[in-house]
């Protein structure tokens, strides 16, 4: 299931709408606090071939099925 759109709200706080339809939202700073300092936050995009959260040019991606399980 592909990641279709997100959008930060604050801090490491993000909502994401996969494909499936579903919205969910989710502090990431468990998942890539050691990657990814709060200043590299702004770099998130959609990686569009493989559907998941990147950082930091590609740096630090989060695959798709991850950010969803981690939702719930």
């Amino acid at each position: 299931m592909k990641l279709l759109n997100f959008e930060k709200k604050d801090h490491y706080r993000f909502s994401f709408t996969f494909e499936n339809g579903e919205m969910k939202e989710i502090d990431l700073q468990h998942l890539i606090g050691q990657h990814v300092s709060s200043e590299f936050l702004d770099t998130a995009r959609i990686n569009k071939e493989w559907g998941c959260l990147e950082f930091k040019d590609g740096a630090v991606d989060i695959e798709p099925k991850t950010l969803y399980k981690a939702c719930n």
